[in-house]
């Protein structure tokens, strides 16, 4: 048998009539991973990505967001938010990051889908489901102060950056041409 090391590994070559196998042997114990996973449980948070996944609504839009660890990038389905029209819109979904300023959102990457509704409570939800992620993300991976700070920050600048808003379209009734308005009465 024949043996060589290369990097942190030991490779042994096994030479049979008509057959050659190679056994790969790990040196540290953390590398050892099967077909299924990491074998350690240490070994399995290492791997593990720091990733929370929140959601916002804004009567029939639904946005979710996954917010990880990355370089300060923030797509909407699957587009930079920074290429969003119009601005006004732009300017709205961006809210959070402008109030608590871009230093909080540098490394985090948020990617955002949403569906349903109309654009604008589409630019709604999307925008409170990132201020949510935020939120969550510096309660898991970073520490309770931050968290609340920045908490503190949107419920004063906007109650509805975090708390959903409960107003729903009423359902239209007979008798009238709205939920409300009712025909006109005509006496004669």
């Amino acid at each position: 048998s024949t043996q060589s090391t290369w990097g942190h590994s030991e490779s042994l070559f096994f030479f049979a009539p008509s057959q050659i196998y190679l056994v790969f042997r790990p040196t540290t114990p953390n590398m050892a991973v099967s077909k299924r996973g990491p074998k350690s449980k240490k070994a399995a948070l290492k791997l593990k990505k720091q990733k929370i996944m929140t959601f916002g609504r804004k009567k029939t839009a639904v946005a979710v967001v996954s917010c990880s660890k990355g370089r300060g990038l923030i797509k909407v389905n699957g587009m930079p938010a920074q290429l969003m029209q119009p601005e006004g819109m732009r300017l709205k979904l961006l809210g959070p990051v402008a109030r608590v300023g871009k230093s909080k959102f540098q490394g985090l990457d948020i990617r955002v889908r949403t569906k349903g509704g109309g654009t604008t409570s589409q630019v709604f939800a999307a925008r409170q489901a990132i201020a949510k992620a935020v939120v969550a993300y510096y309660q898991k991976f970073v520490d309770e102060a931050s968290k609340v700070e920045l908490k503190d920050t949107f419920m004063g600048f906007d109650r509805h950056l975090l708390i959903a808003d409960p107003r729903r379209q009423e359902p239209k009734k007979f008798g009238g041409h709205g939920a409300r308005a009712r025909f006109t009465k005509s006496y004669r």
